[in-house]
C-alpha cells in the first residue's frame, strides 16, 4: 500500500520535474519513493542551503519552479539564508523537509513553521489521509504569489499507509510561470495621459525596462513604444538584454553603467520605468537622473518604489507599454531624434585597465574584458554576491534577462554562486554555465563546487575573483580605519582544489595565462571538464559601483 511519502513524491513528479537537495533520516522516504516510482530527476547537493539555492537559479534561468528538499532540524535550519533569498526575489519553488513527529517535539526539535514564516515563507503540513492534496495546493501558492512553500513530513507520518494514489490535477498555472497580473488601478488612465502627454512633448525621451518588464514578455512592447518616441533605452542590471536595438540602448543604469552612456540619462527630459525596482543602486543613489527630469514608473508593486517617480501605474508591464503606445500614436506624435548624432556604441564603452594594479596583481578591468570576448556566446552568468559583481555585469555582454541570474542579491547575501550554477545547468541543458564569484564567497560554498562540476562538467565554467580579501568589507570599514585582519583572506589556490575535485584549475596572473579560456571555448563541451579560472587580482582596483557605495 503506498505510503504519505509515495502520495508526495508522486503528486509532487506530476508538477516538478527536478528536486535539489540533501539526504537525512527526515526525508529518506519521500526521496526513496520520487527515485524509485516517479520520472523526476534528483540531484544531490552537499548542503542544504544549496538545495534552496539549486531551485531558485533553476526558476529564474528557465521559468520553470523546481524543487528542494532537506531534513529535519539542523538540516532545514541550513536552508534559511537560501529561503530567504528566494523569499526577497520572489521565486517560486517548494522546500520539502521532514518535520517533528505529530507525537510532540524531541529534543533537537525547533519550531520550523516559526522559523519558515520568519523569512516569509509558508509552511504546509501533510496529512496521512490529505498528502497529494497539501501537495498540489503548496504547489498553487507558490505559483500565485511567487513565494517559496514548506511542504513537511513529520516523521512519524512519512511511513504510514495513505491508501492509492490519486489522479490529483495539475496546478492552474502554464509551464512558464510569469507575475500576477493586477487589473489597472481607478486613477491609472490619468497617469496613462500624463506620460502620453510628457512622451509626445519629450526631447530626450528615455524607457528603462527590468527584470519585471522580461517576465511580463514587455521586450516586443517596448520595442514598439522605442520606436514610437525616438526614445533611447537603458535597463537595470537583471533587465539587460530587453531591448533589442543596440544603436539606441545605453546598456545597463546604475553604478554598473559606462560612464558616458550615463552622462545621456541623466540628460533625458522625461523617463519612464518599466519593471524595475529603482532600488539604490539602479538610481545611482539618486544621481542617476538629472533633477528636472519627469520620471513615470509602472510595476507590480502597490506604490511607486522611488520618491523620485512623479507618476505611477500599477500594472502589466506589456499592457501598459501597449496602451501608452497607443496614445502616443493617437496624438499625432513625431518621435524624438535626439539619439541620431550620439555615438552610442562609444558612450557604452567601460573604462579600459592595465596590465596590473597598483599592488601588481591583475587589474580586474582588463581581465573581465578579455574573458567578455573570450566566453562561448551561449552562456548564462549566475553570480554570486560581493564587490567583484562590478566586473562581470560592466565587461561581459548576455543576450537576454533570464541569461543573468543573480542569487543572493536580494537579501545582500555572499556564497550562494556554486549551488546557482547546478540548478543553472538542469534548466539550460543547451547553454554554457558561467559563475563569477569571490574568494570570500566561494569559500563559503566551496563543498558545492564539487556538484557544480559533476552537474554542469564540461558546460560550466567558474571564475574566481581571488584578492585575498572580503573587498567590499576593506572598501568600506578598512577605509575608515577599522582592523583590518577580519577582513583578509589567506591566499586560496582554487585552482589546485578545482582540480582536486577533477576541474581543469588555472592561475590567472598575467592577460596572458586567459588563453586557456580561449582553448578551452574552442572544444566541444563532451571533450572537456569544468573550467575554474583563478584570478588573483588586485585588490586596489574599486569597482565604479562601490565609490558610490563608499561615497554615501
Amino acid at each position: 500500500m503506498p505510503t504519505v511519502s509515495s502520495h508526495v513524491a508522486h503528486t509532487l513528479a506530476r508538477h516538478i520535474d527536478t528536486v535539489f537537495g540533501v539526504m537525512g533520516n527526515g526525508n529518506a522516504y519521500f526521496l526513496d519513493a520520487l527515485g524509485r516510482d516517479t520520472s523526476a530527476g534528483f540531484v544531490a547537493v552537499r548542503h542544504e542551503a544549496a538545495g534552496v539555492v539549486a531551485a531558485d537559479a533553476h526558476f529564474r534561468a528557465c521559468g520553470r519552479p523546481a524543487a528542494a528538499t532537506a531534513t529535519y532540524g539542523a538540516g532545514f535550519t541550513n536552508t534559511l539564508t537560501a529561503l530567504a533569498e528566494a523569499v526577497q526575489a520572489r521565486t517560486p519553488l517548494v522546500l520539502i523537509v521532514g518535520d517533528e513527529p505529530t507525537s510532540g517535539s524531541r529534543p533537537w526539535g525547533v519550531d520550523q513553521i516559526a522559523l519558515a514564516a520568519a523569512v516569509g515563507a509558508r509552511t504546509y503540513t501533510v496529512g496521512h489521509r490529505d498528502a497529494a492534496a497539501t501537495v498540489v495546493i503548496a504547489i498553487e501558492h507558490a505559483l500565485t504569489y511567487r513565494l517559496p512553500v514548506v511542504l513537511g513530513i513529520p516523521y512519524d507520518v512519512a511511513t504510514r499507509e495513505a491508501g492509492p494514489i490519486p489522479d490529483a490535477s495539475a496546478p492552474g498555472a502554464q509551464p512558464e510561470v510569469t507575475p500576477e497580473r493586477p487589473p489597472l488601478g481607478p486613477h491609472a488612465d490619468a497617469v496613462l495621459d500624463r506620460i502620453a502627454d510628457a512622451l509626445v512633448m519629450a526631447e530626450r525621451p528615455l524607457l528603462l525596462g527590468g527584470r519585471g518588464a522580461w517576465l511580463a514578455g514587455a521586450g516586443a512592447a517596448l520595442d514598439d513604444l522605442t520606436a514610437a518616441t525616438g526614445a533611447l533605452t537603458a535597463t537595470s542590471a537583471l533587465g539587460r538584454g530587453l531591448f533589442s536595438d543596440p544603436d539606441r540602448d545605453l546598456g545597463v543604469a546604475g553604478g554598473f553603467g559606462a560612464p558616458g552612456a550615463m552622462e545621456i540619462v541623466r540628460r533625458a527630459d522625461v523617463a519612464v520605468v518599466f519593471g524595475a525596482g529603482l532600488n539604490q543602486f539602479t538610481m545611482r543613489f539618486g544621481e542617476l537622473f538629472a533633477p528636472g527630469t519627469q520620471v513615470f514608473q509602472v510595476d507590480l508593486a502597490p506604490t511607486a518604489t522611488h520618491p523620485n517617480v512623479g507618476g505611477y501605474v500599477r500594472g502589466d508591464a506589456a499592457e501598459v507599454a501597449a496602451e501608452i503606445t497607443r496614445r502616443v500614436r493617437s496624438r499625432g506624435a513625431t518621435p524624438s531624434t535626439w539619439g541620431r548624432g550620439l555615438d552610442i556604441a562609444a558612450a557604452r564603452r567601460q573604462p579600459v585597465g592595465h596590465a596590473v594594479g597598483p599592488d601588481g596583481r591583475l587589474d580586474p578591468r582588463t581581465a573581465a574584458a578579455r574573458i567578455g570576448e573570450l566566453l562561448p556566446a551561449d552562456r548564462v552568468i549566475v553570480s554570486d554576491g560581493g564587490h567583484f559583481l562590478g566586473w562581470s555585469n560592466m565587461y561581459w555582454p548576455v543576450a537576454s534577462p533570464d541569461r543573468m541570474i543573480m542569487v543572493g542579491t536580494a537579501y545582500q547575501s555572499i556564497g550562494l554562486g556554486f549551488p546557482s550554477v547546478p540548478g543553472a545547468a538542469v534548466a539550460r541543458p543547451d547553454a554554457t554555465i558561467v559563475l563569477t564569484t569571490g574568494d570570500g564567497g566561494g569559500l563559503m560554498a566551496l563543498s558545492d563546487l564539487e556538484t557544480a562540476i559533476r552537474v554542469a562538467g564540461g558546460r560550466g565554467i567558474a571564475v574566481v575573483w581571488n584578492d585575498a580579501q572580503y573587498g567590499a568589507e576593506v572598501l568600506n570599514y578598512g577605509l575608515k580605519g577599522l582592523h583590518p585582519d577580519p577582513m583578509l583572506i589567506p591566499q586560496v589556490d582554487f585552482a589546485a582544489v578545482a582540480r582536486g575535485l577533477g576541474a581543469e584549475g588555472v592561475v590567472v596572473e598575467e592577460v596572458a595565462d586567459l588563453e586557456a579560456l580561449a582553448s578551452w571555448s574552442t572544444r566541444p563541451a563532451a571533450e572537456r571538464s569544468f573550467l575554474l579560472l583563478d584570478l588573483r587580482v588586485s585588490a586596489a582596483v574599486v569597482a565604479p559601483y562601490w565609490e558610490e557605495i563608499a561615497a554615501r
